[in-house]
């Protein structure tokens, strides 16, 4: 570790190992644009195979560009190992995968991303993992909805569109009495919250959102936060606590802390058997354009969120917005939980609704002229889109309003341009709704 810094700004830039190419003295990582890498002899293959020392084996597995970005998410986020993997999609699919297996089931909130949404209820069905949705309006009902099948907890810190904050500590503390893991999605709040400071065993993000932040490259991570004992309830965690196969039926959840001295268990399977076998790899390349938007991650991200509070208030004035959805002028629980676990800001998401309902959203996007109308969010520019006939359009009526998407509900995720010309074009597209 190159600092021991608890500053973002200091981190983006210095975390990790990684000072300099040790070949080339070169302080920009490099692309390692390779497959695989040259054993030194018979013993260190063994050794990287038989996990007696880590190491590069295969690019499907890992890949030292990579590495650099992994362990400075790692760092950001207060875990204690990384795995860097194809999309975000891809990072909430292996984080439940790493759980469960045919005939069990997570709990996850029922604020999420229609993606998500869409992989949980579906997709997960087809492979026999069950899905089950709780409020997160009231944690205990987590807690009603687990049994002995339960392998995990799941939610989004802040999400869209409802924008919510979850109760990440309160369903956290449930969990882990019952040997049950809490995963966060911080996607939209990597500067804002710390999940796993408030009790989350494992984080994802896509990498392509605003860690990225030029809309340029796909990728996801998943960070192991090393502060969950999967031993304690080792019928609750089969897959950490029976044999696995694929390594001479260790008991993972036993050997990976004896060998590696550390509590990575997590993010050790999640390599070695998911990624291994199933090949969703970050390219080097993209690591690299991740790593470059990493380091200006700290400073885009206040003016994401300056540019957010100015278009919000903004909104409130509108006659045609009925409703401007924004943790700052939430109410109630949601209010306290926005004030506690945003310690930097209100993150960079603004939704409203307009009074036309869905023939006023179609209009509004038509209307945009300097807004980006893009299934993305975390870009430099600032994009809008209408969820009801995108995003969450796969969601039947009553799923939909259980997400907090309704006809005329709009979302924003606001850039870093000026605000005076952000907010001249939400006001002529607006008026012409």
């Amino acid at each position: 570790m190159t600092t021991n810094s608890q500053h973002p700004e200091t981190i983006a830039l210095h975390g990790g190992s990684y000072r300099k190419a040790e070949s080339t003295n070169s302080v920009a990582v490099p692309i390692h644009q390779t497959t695989s890498y040259q054993f030194n002899n018979h013993e260190h293959a063994a050794n990287l195979f038989t996990l007696k020392e880590l190491g590069n084996i295969y690019t499907r597995i890992m890949n030292p560009t990579n590495a650099v970005l992994e362990e400075r998410i790692a760092q950001l986020e207060g875990g204690l190992a990384a795995v860097a993997v194809s999309s975000g999609q891809a990072a909430s699919a292996f984080a439940i995968q790493n759980l469960c297996r045919s005939g069990d089931n997570i709990i996850s909130s029922t604020d999420l991303y229609g993606g998500t949404w869409n992989q949980f209820e579906n997709s997960f069905k087809q492979l026999g993992i069950e899905v089950r949705f709780a409020d997160p309006k009231d944690p205990n009902s987590f807690a009603k909805l687990s049994d002995e099948k339960t392998r995990g907890y799941y939610a989004e810190t802040l999400p869209n569109p409802k924008l919510h904050v979850f109760p990440i500590e309160e369903v956290s503390t449930i969990g882990k009495k019952l040997g049950i893991p809490l995963i966060v999605d911080n996607t939209a709040a990597p500067i804002t919250c710390k999940p796993i400071k408030h009790g989350a065993a494992i984080v994802v993000h896509s990498l392509t959102k605003w860690i990225g932040g030029h809309g340029t490259s796909i990728g996801g991570i998943i960070v192991d936060g090393g502060n969950f004992d999967w031993t304690k309830f080792p019928n609750q965690q089969p897959l950490f606590n029976e044999p696995e196969p694929s390594y001479w039926n260790w008991i993972l959840g036993k050997v990976v802390p004896e060998v590696l001295g550390a509590n990575v268990t997590f993010a050790v399977r999640a390599r070695f058997v998911l990624l291994r076998d199933f090949g969703s790899a970050l390219s080097p390349t993209n690591a690299f354009n991740f790593i470059q938007g990493f380091e200006t991650l700290p400073l885009r991200f206040k003016q994401h969120q300056e540019n957010a509070e100015k278009v919000a208030d903004y909104l409130l004035n509108k006659k045609s917005v009925t409703r401007v959805i924004y943790p700052k002028y939430q109410e109630g629980i949601y209010k306290e939980r926005a004030k506690k676990y945003l310690e930097e800001g209100n993150g960079p998401l603004v939704g409203f609704e307009l009074k036309g309902g869905i023939d006023a959203g179609k209009k509004f996007i038509d209307n945009l002229k300097l807004l980006y109308h893009v299934a993305n969010i975390g870009d430099a520019r600032s994009l809008a889109i209408h969820p009801a006939t995108t995003t969450h359009s796969q969601l039947n009526a009553e799923d939909q309003l259980r997400a907090g998407v309704t006809p005329g509900y709009i979302r924003l995720s606001v850039g870093i341009e000026h605000i005076e010309d952000i907010i001249s074009d939400l006001d002529q597209a607006i008026d012409k709704t």
